[in-house]
């Protein structure tokens, strides 16, 4: 397995297309059986004309890609770079022996009933289940279905590790997806990879928690109305109740924080005692009600559920993915190295976060090896915590590709 990843950031579609091409290629020295195409929205006007371009460089090779905020991959000196707000094109090639590459296009009108049986999903992605595929997912933010999507691919092919983003692009032209030299201006377009290959995901969101977890007692739809505090009395108390307790344990700084980045944090595992970063997903606080102290959120909430909450800025966010990384690293010892990665961050991350450039794509390839990186700044985040698969903000998703 081999991969190959360049980034070019001429000015012109023409000169961009013919350099990260020419790099690409003479890097690979050997057949390509898949390319990923990320290209900024600088060049939305010009997409029609970028698939003839790549169809007449590429014409025997499966390709996907999209537009984004944002473009990442490695210039021609091997160095890492995230290029924002400027126009620049991704490529990657990947010489694939022994994997199946099959790309495939849907549209979100066209999705099965939520209640059908597995085997209409694997029908409209066009791979049988028993093949064991992993995916590589970029949609539209406005008519995929993205949430039904991953719910029914999570049905069809449980365990299956699914990663990507949604694309982003420009206010006239909007965003534009790709497939086999195709542009499509709706629904998700992706590849399912089987045989000889392994994706594995780090999903950084970016927070830590503080206090300590609940126990939801009470909940409608996406409001909390009451928890109790594990291990404790098991004394009921409603959610803004919890809130100002934890609020007054909090340092000045934390205080100050929770002013505008707090987040509740869902446990995934429901049967793992010691909760840790990486547990729970993140889902936003809609609002309070003060009349029975519910706090609304970005998900739905049932009895049972574990929550904490949690807290995110620049140094959480570095914090937290250097635990990911390490903890991948330290689980992987003896493990195939890696060949290539994706990633996927939000455009609420990078140098408006950190206060610096390249700062999640440098991070990771300190820490896990020098290995081709290419990817994109997205509207959403797709990736897993715990066995399902979910959409993020605020997140970086990484998709690290080995052979078995």
């Amino acid at each position: 397995m081999q991969w190959v990843s360049v980034l070019s950031t001429r000015p012109s579609l023409e000169g961009a297309v013919d350099e990260a091409v020419a790099q690409a290629q003479a890097a690979l020295q050997d057949s390509a059986d898949l390319a990923l195409v990320f290209i900024s929205s600088a060049f939305a006007s010009e997409l029609p004309r970028l698939m003839p371009l790549l169809k007449e460089r590429l014409p025997q090779t499966v390709m996907v890609g999209c537009t984004g905020g944002g473009i990442v991959g490695l210039l021609d000196d091997g160095t890492v770079r995230e290029v924002e707000d400027a126009p620049a094109l991704g490529l990657t090639l990947a010489h694939l022996p022994g994997v199946n590459v099959q790309p495939f296009h849907v549209i979100g009108d066209e999705l099965p009933d939520m209640d059908g049986p597995p085997q209409q999903w694997a029908e409209v992605i066009g791979v049988d289940p028993a093949s064991e595929p992993c995916f590589i997912l970029l949609s539209d933010a406005m008519s995929s279905r993205i949430n039904d999507l991953l719910q029914g691919l999570d049905y069809a092919y449980p365990g299956a590790v699914k990663v990507g983003g949604l694309a982003t692009g420009s206010s006239m032209f909007g965003s534009g997806l790709f497939c086999n030299f195709e542009l499509h201006r709706e629904g998700t377009v992706g590849i399912a990879l089987s045989g000889r290959v392994v994706l594995e995901a780090i999903v950084a969101q970016g927070c830590r928690p503080i206090g300590k977890p609940y126990r939801v007692v009470e909940g409608e739809r996406n409001v909390m109305l009451k928890l109790e505090e594990q291990d404790a009395d098991l004394t009921m108390r409603s959610p803004l109740e919890a809130l100002q307790e934890l609020y007054q344990d909090l340092n000045d700084m934390d205080q100050e924080l929770a002013q505008n980045s707090l987040f509740v944090g869902i446990a995934q595992n429901e049967f793992k005692q010691d909760l840790e970063q990486g547990d729970f997903l993140i889902r936003n606080m809609l609002g309070v009600d003060p009349r029975v102290g519910a706090i609304a959120i970005g998900d739905r909430v049932r009895p049972g559920q574990r929550i904490q909450f949690h807290l995110r800025d620049a140094s959480a966010s570095e914090d937290d993915l250097k635990m990911l990384l390490q903890r991948y690293c330290s689980q992987h010892v003896g493990h195939s190295s890696p060949a290539g990665a994706l990633m996927f961050a939000c455009l609420g991350r990078g140098e408006g976060l950190y206060g610096l450039p390249n700062f999640d794509s440098t991070l990771f390839r300190e820490q896990i090896a020098q290995i081709p990186l290419s990817g994109f700044f997205c509207g959403g985040e797709i990736g897993p915590v715990g066995n399902a698969t979910f959409l993020h903000g605020y997140t970086s998703v990484f998709g690290i590709c080995r052979e078995p």
